[in-house]
């Protein structure tokens, strides 16, 4: 198990392809919390996996795309995943993002 508690210099971001970077803020068993830093245009790639996802805008303009519907979010605004449903998103301005997964995705650790 992590730390209960996350500093902002305490994140250790991994870089991934085209500017993008993730860091796991906090995580136990049924629950992680990770961010994810875009640079204007950067996209998530259409992708599905099991877990429930709950992400919120905390800096940006995504185009968000879940299942067949796309909407545009900015600053502030959130949404959800269900289990299973492909979705992705591109940043339309640089972002980030605060996502939540249950259970958390062993595949970050």
């Amino acid at each position: 198990m992590s730390s209960p508690f996350t500093l902002p210099g305490d994140l250790a971001w991994v870089d991934l392809a085209e500017g993008r970077r993730r860091a796991v803020l906090v995580e136990l068993p049924e629950l992680m919390m990770v961010a994810f830093s875009f640079p204007e245009g950067g996209i998530g790639a259409p992708h599905s996996h099991p877990h429930v996802q709950s992400s919120y805008v905390a800096e940006g303009r995504f185009e968000v795309t879940i299942g067949s519907t796309v909407r545009e979010i900015g600053k502030g605004g959130s949404y959800i995943v269900p289990s299973g449903t492909t979705h992705g998103v591109v940043a339309l301005e640089a972002g980030l993002l605060v996502d939540a997964f249950a259970p958390r995705r062993e595949d970050f650790l």
